[in-house]
């Protein structure tokens, strides 16, 4: 009997001891709770690299749209500076120089430079460049005949100078036909505009003469025709810097609006510097061609 008692106590306690061991067990298998707070800083780890991604992202639309309204404004500039260039400041006289359009600067000239590009032109134009001063170059075919001429002729145009039709040969118009005087103009246009992408609308006739059918031919190619103020450099007593320095600057017919006639030539390249130097001494500033009033302006 004694025996039964002592077995059946045993078995008590080996299934109370089973009962605590699976307890333990299932308490160890439970997550702590230093392991729930690993996993919540997990997601606002989470969140919080979302939420930065998120503002880089919009600190990069707003760049974009901040450069994006940059080059608005800056295409918006440049339009109006080109609607400024194109509105007439200037308009020729009867005495083929300028008068100023409403409230347009008074004492200024413009340059001209005739018979190019021979061998000055391009070093006359970036004279011109370094001292700012906008010109025409007017050009004659038998200078663009080469093709180390066209490349003269489109780098001074590239350098932002207005080309002008000068004749392809430099004849008298007025001692040729109408046919011949033709094909002194037109082709020479046509010509241009292959070289530098556009047609001239200046023309200056050789000598200055012109005849009735030249002037309606050049109105018809949408040209304006000039003469000019003055010039110096073709005669012989003004064929060297000092001389032709002094005349230019001396001169009476020197005024507001006077349209200078220069040449491609070595004495006047020399003497350019000065004459540009002397001019703005004396007060004057110098007429841009693309604010000229032309005939379809």
């Amino acid at each position: 009997m004694k025996t039964k008692y002592i077995i059946a106590i045993l078995l008590t306690l080996l299934f109370v001891a089973g009962c605590q061991t699976n307890d333990e067990t299932e308490l160890n298998d439970q997550p702590s709770e230093p392991a729930q707070e690993s996993s919540e800083d997990a997601e606002k780890d989470v969140e919080e690299v979302d939420s930065e991604e998120e503002t880089k992202d919009m600190e990069v639309e707003d760049s974009d749209e901040t450069k994006e309204e940059d080059e608005t404004k800056e295409e918006a500039s440049d339009i109006e500076e080109q609607k400024q260039k194109q509105t007439p400041k200037y308009k020729m006289n009867d005495l083929f120089g300028f008068d100023p359009i409403d409230d347009a600067e008074e004492q200024v000239v413009l340059m001209t430079i005739d018979d190019a590009p021979d061998q000055n032109a391009v070093e006359m134009a970036e004279i011109l460049t370094e001292m700012n001063v906008p010109a025409i170059f007017f050009v004659n075919g038998h200078f663009i005949e080469s093709e180390e001429e066209k490349k003269a002729l489109k780098q001074i145009h590239d350098m932002g100078f207005a080309i002008g039709n000068h004749t392809y040969d430099h004849k008298n118009l007025k001692e040729l036909t109408e046919e011949e005087q033709r094909e002194q103009i037109v082709p020479l246009s046509d010509e241009i505009e292959k070289i530098i992408g556009e047609r001239p609308i200046f023309f200056r006739a050789p000598h200055g003469a012109n005849t009735d059918y030249a002037k309606e031919l050049v109105k018809e190619e949408g040209m304006l025709l000039m003469n000019w103020s003055f010039g110096y450099d073709f005669k012989a007593d003004y064929m060297d810097k000092e001389a032709l320095t002094t005349i230019m600057l001396e001169t009476e017919l020197l005024g507001n609006g006077s349209n200078l006639l220069m040449h491609d030539r070595e004495w006047t390249k020399e003497a350019l510097p000065d004459i540009i130097t002397g001019l703005r001494d004396k007060g004057f500033g110098f007429i841009d061609p693309s604010e000229i009033q032309t005939k379809d302006s």
